[in-house]
């Protein structure tokens, strides 16, 4: 018995390629959405929220995605020097920034020769809701693809914070900026366990935590209103399974997702951080987990000053890998046409 899609010309199609950075999901859209309407990708995200979002909740809920599922739609560049604009979605919205998704997308576009690889050094242009990113990609000595990417400005907002609360007391935070704002919670004060097994007290407190800041400290982003908000919850701990490791990042972010990888953007905030903390110094490598063992490496490329906060650029770098590719189809009488989530 043969299959033939052909036939199925009548359904409503959108085509994505699929990929993983270090473990954590991307579901890149390649085709079957309308136009994005905008001028500048925080208005193209604008549009996506109020026209389109039953699009996203069709791809990263149920029974197409998942609780933690998280996609990216490529549009055209808004600014001269980019050559795209990226937009990320979750199984809440759409976040601000993600470096998880910038490593894959640039990864994607080369394997399938969507864009050129670059010379040494060549900076592929990108533009995020969060600002200009700029990423490289090179072939290591296992002619294996790297890719790298120079972050926006991240910066540490609130040090030696705490907050009460329910089911915990009082809990130790650090604020700080990457993109999105993470609240930043030593894991091991906590005596929780950083570990796969221990996720859902991980997302239980992550939630509750993320909550209660979000209730304690208002945020204001110096620029844009629109990133004014707490991503997440981030847990660290300094309990790794490798020795080159620095620490272990949980991410716990949106409506209760878990970051598989150790978060582009929250990798970017930590440095900030420990050049505070730990006095990291410009241009050493640091080298952070995920819950499941996926690591990307992070360095200061430079200081700099971001509207009146010392900031640094952050340069990271992981690995990403194509899942598949995919035909997802939504026939006119679906009885769940924007999907469901079951945790």
């Amino acid at each position: 018995m043969q299959f033939n899609v052909k036939n199925l010309e009548h359904y409503q199609q959108i085509t994505t390629i699929d990929a993983h950075t270090e473990g954590e999901p991307l579901r890149i859209i390649s085709s079957g959405y309308p136009e994005i309407v905008g001028s500048t990708i925080l208005e193209k995200r604008q549009y996506l929220i109020k026209n389109l979002d039953h699009l996203r909740q069709l791809l990263m809920f149920e029974p197409r995605g998942h609780a933690d599922m998280y996609g990216a739609l490529i549009t055209e560049p808004c600014t001269p020097e980019a050559d795209f604009g990226i937009l990320f979605m979750h199984n809440e919205g759409y976040s601000s920034m993600c470096g998880h998704g910038i490593i894959a997308a640039v990864s994607v576009a080369i394997e399938t020769k969507a864009i050129e690889m670059p010379q040494p050094n060549q900076v592929i242009g990108i533009d995020a809701p969060a600002g200009f990113i700029r990423a490289y990609a090179q072939y290591n000595e296992n002619e294996k693809l790297m890719v790298s990417f120079d972050n926006v400005p991240s910066f540490v907002e609130a040090l030696n914070q705490d907050v009460n609360v329910p089911g915990l007391g009082k809990v130790n935070y650090d604020i700080a900026y990457g993109g999105a704002y993470y609240a930043y919670v030593n894991a091991d004060e906590l005596g929780l366990d950083c570990s796969p097994e221990n996720q859902q007290a991980l997302i239980t407190a992550g939630r509750a935590i993320k909550h209660a800041v979000m209730a304690s400290y208002p945020l204001n982003h110096p620029v844009e209103k629109d990133l004014s908000f707490l991503y997440g919850t981030i847990f660290y701990s300094s309990k790794t399974d490798a020795s080159s490791s620095h620490s272990r990042h949980v991410c716990v972010f949106a409506d209760g997702e878990v970051d598989r990888s150790p978060t582009g953007t929250g990798v970017s905030a930590r440095i900030a951080l420990l050049a505070v903390k730990e006095g990291i110094k410009e241009k050493q490598d640091v080298v952070i987990e995920s819950i499941v063992g996926g690591k990307m490496t992070v360095n200061i490329q430079s200081h700099c000053d971001y509207y009146g906060k010392d900031a640094v650029i952050p340069r990271v770098s992981g690995r990403a890998f194509i899942t598949g590719s995919h035909q997802f189809m939504l026939a006119s009488d679906d009885i769940f046409p924007q999907g469901f989530i079951l945790r």
